[in-house]
């Protein structure tokens, strides 16, 4: 029989774990072409050979998703694989819509063809949307790991925006191995607040490899943390499921996907942001919460916010920079910067879409309903130098970085500036004591 002949739709994530897991050494299927969307710039690239095994020597080239209904036509393709995260039903059906239309059949590919398993415990710590709090849920379980005495190693969601072939395992360390893997803003936010807090992080391409690298990585290995990204589900069987869930978007958990199916597979549920979020809201998340996986155990927690020096938003003009993925595809509207201003009386939020350019003007063309926020954008070094010319042309007294790193330390920010930290504080010790419980099972 003939292969069946597949494009995978994606955005330099689930997309190429998918194809890894279940298509890569997979006669009865051949991969034609993966589509890029979401992320800016990968498409007119290939997925390189040396990812790809041995039925694809020339590797598998990546196009714009907006040419999926010709490349279904002119590739003659039998099925398309739906694999990115943090979009709404209405997105998935109007692809698998598209697809049909154009004479292809759908598909979402589930937990048991593409997760792995790990010889060490896994944790993973997934969520509903992206900008839900799951880095700093993640940087909680790891720090009340260590204080069990546990070797931690962290491993992220794929992230890989520069050379393929050079980022099929990646381990971080140290603030010098973020330059030496040439990471991006997007990257650093991630892989950063791991390192200067002493614990490795894993991430890259091939997370086969990548798994059995961490099990055996040289300062040693107990627990394996999944750090998931976007709010894609795991790629690594787990033994303790944390989803957290965000109230300011309450609704959410039930109307995109893998949200909702996160909330489902759920060993825990940590409903983040209490501080912060109405009471009404929250009393609805709780209710989905039961109607979707009434079995979970259910964490309340604050997003607790510090601002390193508080002169400098109250009664000023300032320009607020928000983690770029939370406002883009995430949606939201609100994040630490703006909770910070507005809690310490900023005299005004300052518009930066009349002083943008280049690519970040591109960025509120292809999301206008932003607002009067600034994504941090940075995939690449066109971008991050368009974001540095936006902040220093912005007219505002001082600027408000809302993002898990430094700004300042990437570019060069001509005005006075402070940093918004933000970390997960549970409410009670429903968290420590399931990790406590945990623990047993590393023994």
């Amino acid at each position: 029989m003939a292969r069946k002949r597949v494009i995978i739709l994606g955005a330099a994530g689930r997309d190429f774990h998918n194809f890894n897991t279940f298509y890569r050494d997979n006669d009865d299927y051949e991969v034609v072409a993966f589509t890029a969307a979401q992320i800016p710039d990968i498409e007119d690239r290939t997925y390189p050979p040396e990812l790809c095994g041995n039925l694809y020597p020339s590797g598998i080239p990546i196009h714009a998703e907006e040419d999926l209904s010709k490349l279904i036509k002119d590739l003659s393709v039998d099925e398309c694989v739906f694999a990115y995260s943090d979009v709404s039903y209405q997105k998935v059906m109007s692809e698998s819509a598209a697809v049909n239309a154009a004479g292809a059949s759908f598909r979402l590919l589930g937990p048991n063809d593409t997760m792995i398993r790990s010889t060490k415990p896994v944790i993973s710590v997934c969520a509903t949307r992206t900008g839900c709090g799951k880095s700093q849920t993640s940087r909680r379980v790891i720090e009340l790991l260590m204080e069990m005495g546990l070797k931690v190693v962290a491993i992220r969601h794929p992230m890989p925006y520069g050379k393929l072939e050079e980022q099929i395992v990646q381990r971080f360390a140290t603030i010098e191995d973020l330059k030496m893997h040439k990471c991006t803003i997007e990257e650093m936010e991630e892989y950063e607040p791991h390192v200067t807090r002493g614990n490795v992080i894993y991430a890259g391409v091939d997370y086969e490899a990548i798994v059995r690298a961490a099990e055996n990585d040289p300062d040693g290995c107990d627990v394996i943390v999944w750090d998931g990204g976007n709010n894609d589900f795991s790629f690594y069987h787990s033994d303790l499921y944390i989803v957290v869930t965000d109230p300011h978007r309450v609704g959410h958990e039930k109307n995109y996907y893998p949200g909702e199916m996160n909330v489902r597979m759920a060993d825990m549920i940590i409903i983040n942001k209490m501080d912060s979020a109405s009471r009404e809201k929250v009393e609805q998340l709780k209710k989905n919460i039961a109607e979707l996986n009434p079995n979970a155990s259910v964490v309340e927690a604050d997003s607790e916010i510090t601002v390193d020096n508080p002169e400098i938003i109250r009664g000023k003009n300032v320009l607020v920079v928000e983690d770029g993925p939370t406002l883009t595809h995430g949606g939201m509207k609100i994040g630490a910067g703006i909770v910070a201003s507005e809690r310490l009386g900023a005299k005004s939020l300052v518009d930066p879409r009349p002083f943008t350019t280049g690519k970040i003007t591109k960025t509120f063309e292809i999301y206008p309903d932003i607002g009067e926020l600034l994504p941090a954008m940075g995939y690449g070094e066109e971008q991050l130098r368009d974001l540095e010319s936006t902040i220093n042309a912005t007219d505002c007294d001082s600027v408000v970085i809302g993002t898990p790193i430094d700004l300042g330390r990437v570019i060069k920010i001509n005005k006075p500036y402070t940093r918004v930290r933000y970390n997960l504080k549970e409410r009670g010790e429903g968290l420590e004591v399931r990790l406590k419980q945990f623990e047993l099972i590393t023994t």
